[in-house]
């Protein structure tokens, strides 16, 4: 065989352990992550009970919208009844009915002072 055609087996690398200063880096990096998967946990519920501070809150302000609503229809309905009764030909006609009043056909008017 010519040197040409030989084939050097090389030599199996041995995987050597991390140094000290490696390991060392290594677990504060994964620390780093952990703290910061945290604090992202911690923010994200944050603003996920924000957000249903908001909704519970837009629910009460609709519940009270038309809570508005309906009161507001009542006084409009009460306002009507009240115009109503204190219409004059229906009171006319009330105050005939019930005390035989008739309306006045004359009027005199008495001056008091002297």
């Amino acid at each position: 065989m010519s040197a040409a055609h030989a084939t050097v087996a090389a030599p199996a690398r041995v995987r050597a352990r991390p140094s000290r200063r490696r390991r060392a880096r290594a677990r504060a990096r994964s620390r780093g992550a952990i703290l910061w998967i945290a604090v992202s946990a911690v923010l994200l519920a944050g603003v996920v009970f924000v957000n249903l501070a908001v909704l519970r809150l837009n629910l009460a302000l609709d519940r009270a919208t038309q809570e508005r609503s309906n009161l507001r229809a009542a006084n409009h309905a009460l306002q009507s009844q009240l115009s109503a009764a204190l219409a004059s030909p229906r009171i006319q006609a009330e105050a005939r009915r019930a005390d035989g009043l008739v309306p006045a056909e004359q009027t005199t008017v008495i001056n008091l002072v002297p």
